[in-house]
């Protein structure tokens, strides 16, 4: 019996990660690369249990609508990430965070990215696919292309689904930045916005100091017209001391 137990044991370890993987989820090996699919598992967040030596990760065709901060932190070999044709709307700066040595591809493609700070790609050395989803194409956008690696053949896919003139809107994003630099149209709206917002201050300053001057004026003559109606002696005293209260 106590002969028994060490092998029990060592079976219940081995069975014991395939019993914690989601429904429709199972390792593989694929080209001599450790592969852990999900495809088509109805997930709705990014698994928990994925076996930390996974060197290609499949979570594609899935119901994931937000990508959270360290979600594949603990995957140190992972060199391909397949998340297309999921409903990821929104990606958390440092979502992607301890990928950035040895991730080679990720795919993001058929997705609803509308807007994602290039925060969320920091270091990230990957080549990237961001097609067809409904991109809003403005500077945000702008400074995310610059940042990343594009997969080859995945740019003609990056769309204008809106954007802020609407001749832009259906075509191809890097097109439409090869004439308009969306980032420089913001800088000089910003600046614009600054100017008026200051000339506006200078403006009430201004008035307010315009207004006090006359306001002290008027007081002044009305007092210098109540001292010329006094008699002399109180006059004189009255206005020595306006003099000396106006000095």
């Amino acid at each position: 019996m106590w002969l028994l137990l060490p092998s029990f044991l060592l079976a219940a370890s081995c069975l014991r990660p395939a019993a914690a993987f989601p429904k429709g989820c199972y390792p593989a090996e694929e080209e001599g690369l450790k592969t852990f699919r999900c495809s088509n598992a109805r997930l709705t967040e990014v698994p928990k249990d994925i076996p930390n030596d996974t060197n290609k990760l499949y979570l594609d065709s899935n119901r994931i609508p937000f990508l959270p901060r360290d979600a594949f932190r603990d995957l140190p070999l992972l060199l391909e990430l397949d998340l297309s044709h999921n409903a990821i709307a929104g990606v958390e700066s440092g979502a992607f965070r301890g990928l950035a040595d040895h991730l080679r591809s990720l795919d993001l493609s058929s997705n609803k990215l509308v807007s994602v700070s290039k925060d969320a790609f920091n270091h990230l050395k990957a080549k990237v696919n961001l097609s067809n989803n409904p991109w809003l194409c403005d500077c945000r956008l702008q400074e995310l292309i610059r940042a990343v690696d594009l997969a080859a053949g995945s740019s003609a896919g990056i769309v204008c689904a809106a954007a802020v003139q609407e001749e832009h809107v259906g075509k191809a994003f890097l097109q439409v930045i090869a004439d308009t630099d969306f980032c420089n149209a913001y800088r000089k709206t910003t600046d614009i916005a600054m100017l008026v917002t200051m000339f506006g201050w200078f403006a009430m300053v201004i008035s307010y100091l315009v207004y006090y001057v006359r306001q002290n004026q008027e007081d002044a003559r009305r007092h210098l017209e109540y001292l010329k109606s006094l008699p002399s002696k109180q006059r004189r005293s009255e206005e020595s001391s306006t003099i000396s209260t106006v000095v």
